[in-house]
This record gives structure tokens, C-alpha cells and sequence, in this order.
């Protein structure tokens, strides 16, 4: 990250979970471009079919750019009954965009059983790959349905804060606020504020488990395209 400008760079002083990580990045961006379209993506998952991914990313930046009133979430094509990862239940169409539909999401199924697994992959849920693009305002108002009192104390913060002294300040508010999972405590709770876009091709792996980590070092990389339709 040498090369990238100091401003450009948001470090926490402690991990307290993922909310607050979002949080933080969403408020400093909040300041300069509210209506702003912003992506999150998880730092241990892999892509093997690159330019899939890529596209489909493209695709989601432009139906929020569309229609920017729901959080749009990855939703990958599931390959196997697999207990380890967080499923989404699709609920019904809002859009079609070119390379496939876009549906809310009915609810999250974090880490099932195998036989729901089973049951999960039959009705045509996908697997959540935590992939996200949404417009900072839009992430701000879910955040504020689910965790307020977390955003305020950014908030807050930031409200109270000389130019500075935003080190300090930052360490301090690190120092009182709870862990907190974005997963769990925003996205679960807020179904309705979301919508899924599936896609197929991707060969994406979440390498939380060294099994998988090991695994996906024996995978080729793919470049061909194959991304969006259910």
C-alpha cells in the first residue's frame, strides 16, 4: 500500500469485529460523498474465474446506479451441499439486468446442516460470499435500523473531533465500543434493505478453513466468462 495516499487509508487501532470496521469507513466516506457507490469484499476469499467476478461486480455497480435503494449482495450458484458457509433464500424478482435477475432476499441461513444444506441447494438458495455494493446513504440508514448506537458513537466522534486529533480520538472510541459482526447484527436482521444477484462461473472459495486454503492451490485460473444467470 505504498503507493497509495495516507488520506486513502483507514486503519483501526484494534479489530472489534466486522461492524465497526464497515462503520468506520462508511462515516469518513459519508463526509465527502454521501450518495457515493461503495464496494466491501472480504480479504480471504478467492476468485479463481477472475474476469466472471469482475463482471459481475461491473454489473452490480450498475444496477445500483439504477436502482439505489437496496444493499445488492453476491450470491454464488452453490456447488455442493456445503455446511460451512452462510446461504441466502432469495425471495422474490425485482430486476433483470444483462446478465441475469435480481431478487430480495427473504433470509440467511448461516453455516446449516447438511440435510437443510440439501434442502437450501434444491429450493435455489446460493451461498453468501459477503460481497456488497450499495451506496454509502444506503448503508448508513440500514446500519442505523440495526446498530444505532454504533454509528452514533462514530458519528459522534467525528462531530467532536479537531483536525488532528482524529488519532487519538479514534483510539478512545476503539477502546469503548463492543465487538460487533456485520453479518449477524446488521445483515441478518435486514433482510428487506437487501437484494441478491446471483451468479454462476465465479469458482469462489471462502478460505476461512486451511483445508480450503490448501485446495484452492491446486485450482487453475480461469479467465473465461460466466457470471449471472439462475
Amino acid at each position: 500500500m505504498r503507493d497509495v495516499p495516507a488520506r486513502n487509508l483507514l486503519m483501526q487501532p484494534q479489530n472489534q469485529g466486522t461492524a465497526p470496521a464497515i462503520v468506520y469507513s462508511l462515516t469518513c466516506l459519508n463526509a465527502a460523498a454521501p450518495e457515493a457507490i461503495v464496494a466491501f469484499f472480504p480479504s480471504d476469499h478467492h476468485f479463481a474465474n477472475e474476469e466472471a467476478f469482475s463482471t459481475a461486480v461491473d454489473q452490480m455497480f450498475a444496477h445500483v446506479e439504477l436502482y439505489g435503494q437496496h444493499i445488492l449482495l453476491l450470491g454464488i450458484a452453490p456447488e455442493s451441499e456445503e455446511e460451512g458457509y452462510g446461504w441466502i433464500e432469495p425471495g422474490e424478482r425485482l430486476h433483470h439486468i444483462s446478465r441475469g435477475p435480481v431478487f430480495k432476499v427473504r433470509s440467511f441461513w448461516e453455516k446449516p446442516s447438511r440435510s437443510t444444506a440439501r434442502d437450501l441447494m434444491m429450493r435455489g438458495c446460493l451461498w453468501n460470499s459477503f460481497v456488497m455494493v450499495g451506496r454509502v446513504s444506503a448503508f448508513l440508514e440500514m446500519i442505523r435500523r440495526s446498530l444505532p448506537d454504533l454509528l452514533a458513537s462514530f458519528e459522534s466522534t467525528w462531530a467532536g473531533t479537531k483536525t488532528g486529533e482524529e488519532a487519538s480520538a479514534l483510539n478512545e472510541l476503539y477502546s469503548s465500543i463492543p465487538d460487533s459482526n456485520f453479518s449477524d447484527e446488521v445483515l441478518s436482521v435486514r433482510p428487506t434493505d437487501l437484494a441478491v444477484f446471483p451468479a454462476r462461473g465465479l469458482g469462489w472459495t471462502d478460505l476461512g478453513e486451511p483445508e480450503r486454503a490448501i485446495s484452492t492451490l491446486h485450482l487453475p485460473l480461469v479467465r473465461s466468462v460466466s457470471a449471472g444467470t439462475m
